[in-house]
């Protein structure tokens, strides 16, 4: 293992133990904190005062009059085995509430993001060839139009004319209410049917930006030397434009495609509460609502070491998709 793998190994374990405290240290600082509005929670509900601080311990996974690092060391301790910790809202393990939510979002959108790439690459390929035409000026205006159009807005619009004045489109929950065989082709079409309207929002909102990206990796590569070459010894226009061009402009694309499914799955917090959507980002809106503080943790914990292992994922394998980057030819493309 060369000196390039260990150093972005070592630097995701960092970002990751500075994640955890952070999200340690940062949920303490809201107004209450946590274990005051445990324990005030507890009293309303008529709770003995002697058992407040064993339950406290149970739901937080710490011993609530012990010093702050040892009840530091306690939650990494209780995250490193998978506890972390009891929801007061939904009164489960947040694990399990995780477990059952992430699968749901990590669906919606890295199936969002792989479609918005695939018709960005085209259509940014199809303006970089087009360029200074009509169809470049329309499709560059479009898609800044696009884009400025946050996702939350439009996932509204869609709700409201096609869920509820159209009818179309369901605009609540993952499935169908009713036992449904998750082995069945009903229930994989049940599920996109449901799933549909929160893709479409996040493609629609972030394709455009995406293929203006690839339009400019194109035309930059357009101009290289290698390109001109390759017209010179009489090869044909697909060949260059797939074994040319396309493929070192894809390349920046690649480590954007990754980081994004990242930063989409922070994005789920809006957009799931906007479609009834029971994913990870539902539950973290709820959280918030309810100052649920171990469920809050738990997902907002999940979400930041998506994002690590994303950006993670993309350092490791750019290195063999762009060998420069390894031998340090090349810089990352972010």
């Amino acid at each position: 293992m060369n000196s390039y793998y260990i150093e972005r190994i070592g630097r995701a374990v960092l970002t990751l133990w500075l994640v955890v405290t952070l999200t340690f240290g940062i949920i303490r600082l809201l107004p209450g904190g946590p274990l005051v509005q445990l324990r005030a929670q507890l009293i309303r509900q008529g709770v003995d005062p002697s058992e407040i601080e064993g339950i406290i311990e149970t739901y937080q996974n710490l011993r609530p009059n012990e010093p702050i690092y040892v009840q530091y060391v306690d939650y990494v301790s209780s995250l490193l085995v998978g506890d972390m910790g009891q929801s007061f809202r939904y009164g489960k393990p947040v694990s399990a509430i995780v477990g059952d939510a992430l699968p749901w979002t990590v669906f919606v959108m890295v199936t969002a993001t792989l479609i918005l790439f695939a018709i960005a690459i085209v259509w940014g390929a199809v303006m970089a060839y087009k360029e200074g035409s009509t169809l470049d000026t329309v499709s560059s205006a479009v898609s800044i139009l696009f884009s400025t159009v946050p996702f939350y807005v439009f996932a509204i619009v869609l709700v409201v004319l096609l869920g509820y004045r159209a009818g179309l489109f369901p605009t609540a929950n993952r499935t169908s209410p009713g036992a449904m065989d998750p082995y069945t082709i009903e229930f994989v079409v049940d599920a996109l049917h449901h799933a549909i309207l929160p893709i479409t929002s996040v493609v629609v909102t972030q394709a455009g930006l995406q293929a203006l990206a690839m339009r400019g990796n194109s035309i930059q590569v357009l101009g290289e030397d290698y390109v001109r070459v390759a017209r010179l010894r009489g090869l044909s226009d697909s060949r260059i434009s797939v074994r040319y061009v396309a493929r070192n402009a894809i390349l920046p694309m690649y480590t954007g495609f990754l980081t994004l499914i990242g930063f989409n799955l922070g994005g789920s917090v809006i957009l799931e509460e906007v479609f009834t959507y029971p994913g990870i980002g539902y539950y973290m809106f709820a959280a918030l609502e309810a100052r649920d503080y171990p469920l809050m943790m738990g997902v907002f914990l999940i979400i930041t070491t998506a994002l690590v292992l994303a950006v993670f994922v993309a350092d490791l394998t750019y290195g063999k998709i762009d060998p420069r980057v390894e031998t340090g030819d090349s810089s990352e493309a972010y």
